[in-house]
């Protein structure tokens, strides 16, 4: 009976995680102006890089007019999106830098931080938490997440399917 039941588990655990992410709203990462992102009607929440190769999105008004007439959910996704910017621990200075991009291209501050690669110091956690809701790896698991240019650890045509 055991040999029986734990694959049966299993199997309906992967069947209520298929169901939870059918239903969830779809996200996708690094959306910025310098990166050309075909899957962005996929999605309702959009992580957006502010500063991408020493380019603020602030400096493209134009773009951003157009992401706010998407009427999806933006959320900030790092500040430079560096490979694993916070396992370095950051100051508030550093984090404002982004949010300042953010609120200078759409209006508004984000209310959700992703960090890069999800990669994240306890410090960092700290200081995201204290001024933001920090999406982290159940974010992931829950959701269907693309990546714009298709760079994820899963393909987007991967995340389509599951």
């Amino acid at each position: 009976m055991k040999k029986i039941l734990i694959p049966l588990t299993l199997l309906t655990l992967i069947f209520l995680l298929f169901i939870i992410r059918a239903f969830s709203e779809t996200q996708i990462d690094d959306i910025h102006p310098d990166i050309s992102c075909p899957e962005i009607e996929k999605a309702e929440v959009l992580y957006v890089i502010p500063i991408f190769e020493n380019q603020s999105i602030a400096d493209n008004p134009e773009w951003c007019r157009q992401i706010l007439s998407l009427n999806k959910t933006l959320a900030l996704h790092g500040v430079y999106h560096t490979y694993q910017e916070f396992l370095t621990d950051r100051d508030l200075e550093y984090l404002n830098k982004g949010i300042i991009a953010f609120e200078k291209c759409f209006g508004y501050k984000p209310a959700h931080f992703k960090p890069p690669q999800l990669k994240i110091s306890k410090n960092n956690k700290n200081l995201i938490k204290n001024n933001l809701n920090l999406d982290l790896i159940f974010n992931q698991i829950f959701h269907k997440v693309y990546h714009c240019q298709d760079t994820g650890k899963f393909s987007n045509k991967f995340i389509d399917l599951f």
